[in-house]
């Protein structure tokens, strides 16, 4: 599956930040934090507004983040995307035909062999890459797998936001409000 053509990804880490996303103009958002019980009414409230969500598996208290949840997550809840850190997560999302983005934390070499052995196996539809500000990782990451990439983490600057999309991202997971009017 593919997301549509928003240069920003606004992350919601509260319920408030999500029912303000309610009446933006973006049609996909992510939810971070959230708890398993809040999940159907939070759904309910973004198809009324027409909006997609990714849900960010990891963060859903009261979930254990797994292959269990994902179907759960799926068969239940029914966003339009997974991000997760877990391979099995993303594989189950894909399985299911819901936008699947596995998240890599790009600490240091080791860490980035180690995210193309794990990206092979997954072969997500998105990698969002961790911190997002090293435009030339991006860049590198997106040729060596040919998976479309989403920048996130540490990005705080319209300059940055430039800078990751100029790199080959295809778009920037923020949750800061103040980037969220980038175009």
């Amino acid at each position: 599956m593919r997301l549509g053509k928003q240069k920003i990804l606004p992350a919601a880490k509260s319920i408030k930040d999500f029912e303000k996303m309610m009446n933006s103009r973006f049609q996909t958002i992510i939810l971070l934090d959230s708890h398993v019980a809040q999940l159907p009414s939070l759904m309910k409230l973004a198809n009324r507004y027409q909006k997609q969500v990714l849900l960010h598996v990891d963060l859903i208290q009261g979930l254990k983040s797994d292959e269990y949840a994902a179907e759960f997550l799926c068969q239940v809840i029914k966003p339009a995307g997974l991000i997760s850190t877990r391979t099995p997560v993303v594989q189950v999302a894909k399985k299911k035909s819901l936008i699947a983005i596995q998240r890599v934390f790009l600490l240091d070499t080791h860490a980035l062999e180690t995210s193309y052995r794990l990206l092979k196996t997954s072969q997500p539809d998105y990698i969002e890459v961790l911190p997002g500000v090293i435009p030339h990782i991006i860049r590198e990451v997106r040729e060596n797998t040919g998976i479309p990439i989403l920048a996130g983490g540490l990005i705080r600057t319209r300059q940055e936001v430039r800078e990751a999309l100029e790199a080959g991202a295809e778009a920037v997971t923020t949750s800061s409000q103040n980037l969220w009017e980038y175009k």
